[in-house]
């Protein structure tokens, strides 16, 4: 069965926790980071050319990528707590007490296990590709619409892993490029609207500060989260397992979009705001971290040890 509860035995969490703790430790080493390096923004969020102006198309990208990676660490943790409540509304059309009622700890930490390792695959791939399309001379709109169809062609699989993963269905090989139309819709529409809107709020609010940016994003988000709903909820709909499948007209109506729709789009525009701020912190830590490669070890090791078990009573 499609909506089929897949419960992980506990070696597999084990192993999990295991790759989870090498991954991890293998990224902070690798990552350029350094303790005198000076804060950054949120790669995806607010992708900047930070490379000097003489490097060449292969160092770019390469730095774009690796911006990319504490990004993707704020990120993991803002979506294993806010992607499994959004994707409630969106595809069971639960209220959100219903939706926040199936959210507990063990349902978010072992999701997080699953928003790391694919954020350190989507991100850099993101960055790679924006910062590939930036030596074109497409205008900002259609290099957002360019993005949108290459990234979802790229990373769909590892979108709708993640999907399934965040609503304990079983996972199918065949059904990773499921909702491939709708899906690339929504990322060509999204990449168009955050172009236009981040443009037009830029020149019309002209933020200064760092924070003033990062609002300023979050309501970029926000508006484009809004204008690609439609084909947002289309995938919704595409998703929804056979044998539970809400008839057309149920599954669409107003009350049932606009809380989806209002409610995703504000936890998205929110987060990312969230994330934008806490970035450059963030990645003043990993740079301690790395800087005590041995003690950060061990500390992530004890975090996961006790998260499984915590999972495991």
């Amino acid at each position: 069965m499609a909506g089929a509860v897949r419960v992980p035995r506990r070696g597999s969490l084990g192993l999990t926790g295991l790759v989870f703790v090498v991954a991890a430790f293998c990224s902070l080493q690798g990552a350029p980071w350094s303790s005198k390096s000076g804060p950054r923004g949120l790669a995806l969020v607010a992708a900047d050319d930070e490379a000097p102006a003489e490097a060449g198309f292969a160092t770019k990208v390469f730095a774009a990528a690796a911006q990319g990676m504490t990004a993707a660490i704020v990120a993991a943790i803002l979506s294993a707590i806010c992607e499994p409540l959004v994707n409630r509304l969106l595809v069971k059309r639960m209220t959100v007490a219903q939706a926040y009622a199936e959210i507990t700890f063990k349902l978010v930490s072992n999701f997080f296990l699953t928003t790391f390792p694919t954020n350190m695959l989507k991100f850099p791939v993101f960055e790679m590709i924006n910062m590939s399309l930036s030596f074109t001379s497409l205008a900002g709109s259609v290099r957002g619409i360019v993005n949108g169809f290459l990234f979802c062609t790229i990373m769909l699989p590892v979108t709708n892993y993640r999907f399934r993963k965040s609503m304990g269905w079983e996972i199918k090989p065949a059904l990773l490029y499921q909702a491939y139309i709708p899906t690339v819709s929504r990322d060509i529409v999204y990449g168009w609207a955050r172009g236009v809107v981040g443009a037009v709020l830029a020149e019309q609010m002209a933020p200064e500060t760092f924070t003033a940016k990062a609002v300023v994003f979050g309501i970029t988000i926000w508006a484009a989260c809004i204008i690609s709903s439609p084909c947002n909820e289309w995938r919704g709909y595409t998703l929804q397992p056979p044998d539970k499948k809400l008839p057309f007209g149920e599954y669409f109506k107003p009350v049932n979009y606009a809380r989806s729709t209002g409610i995703g789009a504000t936890i998205m525009g929110v987060a990312l705001c969230i994330g934008m701020l806490v970035t450059p912190y963030a990645e003043q830590c990993c740079a301690v971290m790395k800087d005590n490669a041995l003690y950060t070890g061990i500390a992530l090791a004890i975090i996961v040890i006790a998260a499984l078990a915590v999972n495991k009573k």
